[in-house]
């Protein structure tokens, strides 16, 4: 055989897309690993014409799934942020729209056992730590993708899956404010470097010069933004104790605006070489939390929510996402765990070939 057969299902997961593979389907090593998912997705071109990625970001993300030693978990979910025009996978950073079909692809490949209507699934996210209760409609105990649930940038409703995420504070750093700073000053843009299910690098549109209510293709054209936002990200990535991260899709990049159609603020979210066409459900949780912490660069945007948990509507490019956050706000901010609601569907199953040289089997 000149090919290597891999099983595995593919999904939509929130508003990302990909494979979701059994781990042990895959190598054990990360390096043979790493190039089996390269092939598998076709990456470094930008059609991934040689594999079944989507040329966009979000379209390029892998969920590896096996069931967990943790005492608390059921499931281990382990991602895989595969590039789309280079031959690059990152491994540190975890997402949340795909983990919304974590749940649905653990019952498929038979790693869970429904129970009831609505089955809860403990999932730990390998890559961060992160612990995240899903909860997948299961009406007498048979999976179902259909139902009344929509959300932004995806057509038509399907059945919902809530997530609550708990454990996500400093997941990649250690720290809530990575620098120890609310905010910090990296050519002459104020920033508020956190971390809460995911690191981001937060600024203000108005200080490049943006109004924060372009569109993803308008910003994605501003070149001369992306430079400078990416100068910053480097710099604020050594901050933040991550290194070198001019080959890592962490820190993200988030800005913030005044809210104009009825949301709580207006964020766009960066992957952080192009802009997310709506909005990352780790993202949203770090955005949120910055958008309720005092003395952030959020500060004179909106009129911040004094109960808890708090609903914070994030505008994006493509609608609304709504982030739960419970929290405690007596002695600074403390996150207590942040709810979302997603949905996720089943495209196709079966086996994807990479070659025969890149892994045997």
């Amino acid at each position: 055989m000149t090919q290597t057969a891999i099983p595995f299902l593919f999904l939509r997961g929130g508003t990302s897309r990909g494979p979701y593979f059994n781990r042990a389907d895959l190598p054990e090593d990360r390096e043979t690993l790493a190039e089996v998912l390269m092939a598998a997705l076709g990456a470094g071109h930008p059609l991934n014409i040689d594999g079944i990625g989507g040329g966009a970001a979000v379209t390029t993300k892998v969920a590896m799934l096996s069931v967990s030693d943790d005492d608390w978990a059921d499931i281990d979910y382990f991602f895989a942020q595969v590039s789309v025009t280079e031959r690059l996978v990152d491994f540190k950073p975890t997402c949340g729209n795909v983990l919304s079909g974590v749940g649905p692809a653990a019952i498929e490949m038979g790693l869970i056992t429904p129970s009831g209507d609505e089955t809860e699934i403990r999932i730990r996210a390998v890559n961060t730590g992160a612990r995240v209760l899903a909860r997948v409609q299961t009406p007498q105990g048979a999976l179902t993708y259909e139902g009344d649930t929509a959300i932004a940038s995806v057509p038509g409703t399907a059945a919902p899956i809530g997530l609550s995420f708990m454990g996500v504070v400093g997941s990649s750093t250690g720290a809530f404010l990575p620098t120890g700073n609310l905010r910090d000053e990296i050519d002459g843009i104020e920033v508020t470097c956190m971390d809460v299910a995911m690191p981001i690098v937060i600024a203000r549109a108005a200080d490049f010069g943006l109004t924060g209510y372009e569109s993803a293709a308008e910003l994605d054209a501003d070149t001369a933004f992306f430079a400078r936002m990416e100068a910053i990200r480097l710099e604020a990535g050594a901050r933040m104790g991550m290194g070198d991260v001019s080959k890592s899709v962490t820190p993200k990049f988030g800005l913030l605006a005044p809210a104009r159609d009825g949301g709580t603020i207006a964020t766009r979210y960066f992957m952080p070489w192009n802009t997310h066409p709506s909005m990352a459900v780790t993202g949203s949780q770090c955005l949120a939390s910055c958008t309720l912490t005092p003395g952030t660069v959020a500060d004179g945007l909106l009129i911040r929510p004094e109960e808890s948990p708090a609903n914070v509507v994030l505008e994006h490019p493509s609608g609304t996402i709504e982030v739960l956050v419970d929290y405690d706000d007596t002695d600074g901010f403390e996150l207590k765990s942040a709810g979302l609601l997603r949905t996720a569907r089943k495209l196709a199953e079966g086996r994807v070939f990479v070659p025969a040289s890149v892994w045997k089997g």
